[in-house]
């Protein structure tokens, strides 16, 4: 027993000198230079859907609860308290209710309180005026039935039925808690968080400057003084500024095959990392607009896709997938196998055309009645989307469809999207979180602004809502599964690919960590130090 506790004494001792080591290792001070590819629309998380939004703002804001930064693989065993310090759920799985941390401040120096969740989800569900333009994540919690203060620092949220998915909906990073007391309008140009680092600068095409927050409530946190977030249209310009030691990190997701590979030659130094999945190239159909509203148009379409071409002209930055990520780097996602009952997966590209220009025929097109179109896509999309778009084309001129190619500027290109005023696109989709709830409800509900190409079947809504009140993880993947083939069956939008996204930072960045299956939950930077 001596010798045991001998033992143990020597394993705490060392435990805690490896601890005390770590924390003099860490260094404090410093700028993170980082590059962002365009200018965000907005600083408003809860109005905007894209990554451009919430990589350098998710640092100003706290979740409830988050996924644990220094854990790749974002998924239910990863989350970790934030602002509530526990939580339970009642016995029948419809009741969560959370305590909430005390002490913790608003950057105006308000304090926060329960009353600041409510608010929160009140607006998300629409049952407070928010002043938002968009509200994206609305779909994400219509089983919330009630958000309840239950005393200044405890909550507790009350579902229609239960759902598996919402603790994770509340760990992403798309859902922070917004303060009470600031209107919608302000939250896009100063927001006001209780994160670790606080907005003082923004000019648009320019730069995003943050600054520590010294009443942060995490102690020790965050380690920089500042985070500077450079807009940087050019991909080439990108590139070439982090190989000369301008930037100290590249925009996530941001760096491409051919571009990797210059870096890892020019920079020897940078620790590049290249993750699945980074989202999904997809053609965006309108099915409100006519012929695109007839399902053998649309058919034809996705018949006539050689995906395989789209995989080999990303240079290896994707693979065959559907909706949900494949494995091993998704745990939803379609088998091979599976995959071949998607019209057009098939292997023999031939006979799927020819069964294309077939239903071309019957809806009214030939060779000497091509069917006229645009592609639409983003201009900061960089290479991928617009070679997409280049084989988009080419392949659908094989069953009478002619379409010309028109890069679009982000803001215009959203509101294209979310307006429906556009007939196609090439799209390239990023994964907020590799959970079916989040895909499903955001992307194919009937009244969803993140449904951007306006499908709407109640028989697939039906179906989403049975996998999601499904506890039961076997049965709910088979359910999930058989959905996800459902609706690329129905040909809701055709998925091209999952893609592989790669981004690379320098070595003295430490205390960082790349989120392995999204982009959207890994970027709260309070551990981050410069070893230089």
């Amino acid at each position: 027993m001596k010798r045991i506790h001998a033992i143990a004494k020597l394993f705490l001792l060392t435990a805690i000198a490896s601890i005390a080591t770590t924390a003099v290792a860490q260094k404090y001070g410093g700028t993170l230079r980082g590059q962002l590819r365009a200018n965000p629309i907005t600083a408003s998380i809860h109005e905007e859907s894209s990554i451009l939004t919430n990589q350098p703002f998710m640092a100003v804001f706290n979740n409830l609860v988050m996924f644990d930064q220094h854990v790749k693989i974002a998924s239910p065993e990863s989350i970790v308290p934030d602002l509530a310090t526990e939580w339970s759920w009642s016995p029948d799985h419809l009741a969560l209710t959370m305590k909430l941390r005390q002490g913790v401040k608003w950057h105006d120096g308000k304090p926060f309180t329960s009353a600041d969740v409510k608010c929160t989800w009140d607006m998300i569900t629409g049952k407070r005026k928010s002043g938002w333009r968009r509200n994206p994540r609305k779909e994400w919690y219509s089983n919330l039935k009630e958000t309840t203060v239950l005393g200044p620092y405890e909550v507790r949220f009350t579902l229609g039925r239960p759902q598996p998915s919402f603790l994770s909906f509340l760990a992403v990073g798309a859902s922070p808690v917004y303060p009470c007391h600031v209107d919608g309008p302000a939250m896009r140009q100063h927001p006001i968080g209780t994160g670790p680092f606080k907005m003082v600068e923004w000019k648009p095409g320019d730069i995003v400057r943050l600054v520590k927050n010294p009443d942060y409530w995490k102690p020790g946190r965050p380690y920089l003084d500042a985070i500077e977030w450079r807009i940087v249209p050019s991909q080439a310009t990108r590139a070439l500024s982090f190989v000369a030691g301008d930037f100290d990190i590249t925009f996530v997701g941001d760096v491409t095959a051919s571009t990797l590979k210059d870096i890892r030659a020019q920079a020897p130094k940078a620790v590049c990392e290249t993750n699945y999945p980074g989202g999904t190239g997809q053609i965006l159909i309108n099915h409100h607009l006519p012929p695109f509203d007839n399902i053998k148009v649309r058919r034809a379409i996705s018949l006539a896709l050689d995906r395989r071409e789209f995989v080999e002209a990303t240079h290896g930055e994707g693979r065959l997938g559907g909706i949900m990520s494949p494995p091993p780097h998704g745990h939803w996602g379609l088998s091979p196998k599976q995959l071949e009952a998607v019209p057009g997966m098939g292997k023999d590209v031939e006979r799927n055309r020819a069964e294309a220009r077939k239903l071309m025929k019957e809806a009214g097109y030939g060779p000497n009645k091509p069917l006229k179109t645009t592609y639409i896509l983003r201009i900061d999309s960089g290479t991928r989307a617009l070679t997409g778009s280049s084989i988009l084309a080419d392949q659908l001129r094989k069953i009478y469809i002619e379409g010309d190619i028109q890069p679009m500027e982000y803001s215009m290109y959203v509101g294209a999207m979310m307006k429906g005023a556009y007939s196609m696109g090439f799209h390239g989709h990023g994964i907020a979180l590799d959970d079916p709830d989040a895909m499903f409800y955001e992307g194919y509900t009937c009244g969803s602004i993140r449904n951007l190409t306006k499908y709407c079947n109640k028989e697939v809504e039906a179906k989403i809502d049975e996998q999601s009140a499904t506890v039961d993880p076997v049965k709910r993947k088979q359910l999930v599964q058989a959905l996800d083939l459902f609706v690329q069956q129905d040909i809701a939008r055709p998925i091209m690919y999952q893609e592989a996204t790669s981004s690379c930072r320098y070595p003295y960045v430490k205390g960082f960590m790349w989120g392995g299956n999204s982009n959207h939950t890994h970027n709260r930077m309070e551990d981050l130090w410069l070893d230089r």
